[in-house]
């Protein structure tokens, strides 16, 4: 269990740990989302409705319920935390066509929440028009308070950045035991959030991806598990 790998007490483990970025106070939850509390505002990036079908169209098998589950994951979430607002940080829809493909039942579930809560797409290189079907406001990036949301993270500084695009995860050994997690990555001026969609993989944060974007040594991955997250030191992560 990634919980009990990371640090034997559970008792000791955040569910949701805080996390301060450029002054503004985060909680990272163990889903793969951010939630800012004075904004009462949810927080997802990469999203990738209808990855599933777009990879069966080219002749890769993949079961096509990537979509449903991404949505029961996000239906949970808003559920529990009632957002007055959600902003989806870009890369929402895999491809330009994913409207076409996309279950109805599905659709109409998405379409019910974004018509039931203040809903923001930022766009992204996958979708730099999100269907207009599902309403919401479009945005190329958002500034709120000191923070700015955005989809592709930009070279340092950027101070207040909360991006998406690359996937993050990080990967650190336990007593000979190899543990590779989604994470947000942060170094405390900016945060790099995971992907939320159910087939959207992951970057290992000691890639070459992320050299001019966090300080070496100087940043904390947190690790997701599966009812709790757990920060890590970058000195103790490894590479793929």
């Amino acid at each position: 269990m990634f919980e009990s790998g990371i640090q034997p007490r559970e008792d000791r483990l955040a569910t949701s740990p805080q996390l301060r970025v450029a002054g503004a106070m985060l909680t990272v939850l163990p889903e793969g989302a951010v939630w800012w509390e004075r904004e009462r505002m949810l927080i997802v990036a990469d999203l990738h409705f209808e990855k599933g079908s777009a990879f069966a169209a080219r002749g890769v098998a993949l079961p096509p319920y990537d979509t449903r589950a991404t949505l029961a994951r996000l239906q949970a979430l808003v559920s529990r935390w009632k957002p007055q607002r959600l902003v989806a940080l870009g890369d929402s829809f895999h491809d330009r066509a994913a409207e076409t493909r996309m279950d109805e039942v599905d659709a109409v579930t998405l379409e019910t929440m974004t018509q039931a809560i203040d809903w923001t797409w930022i766009t992204g290189n996958h979708d730099p028009a999100p269907p207009r079907r599902f309403g919401g406001s479009v945005h190329a990036e958002l500034r709120v308070g000191p923070l700015t949301l955005r989809h592709e993270p930009r070279a340092a500084p950027a101070t207040g950045e909360l991006a998406g695009h690359l996937h993050p995860v990080a990967a650190v050994r336990v007593r000979g035991r190899r543990l590779r997690r989604r994470c947000v990555v942060s170094d405390g001026t900016r945060a790099i959030l995971p992907a939320f969609g159910a087939y959207a993989g992951g970057l290992n944060v000691l890639d070459e991806a992320y050299a001019n974007l966090l300080p070496s040594g100087g940043f904390h991955a947190w690790m997701m598990g599966a009812h709790t997250v757990v920060p890590v030191a970058a000195r103790r992560l490894e590479g793929d």
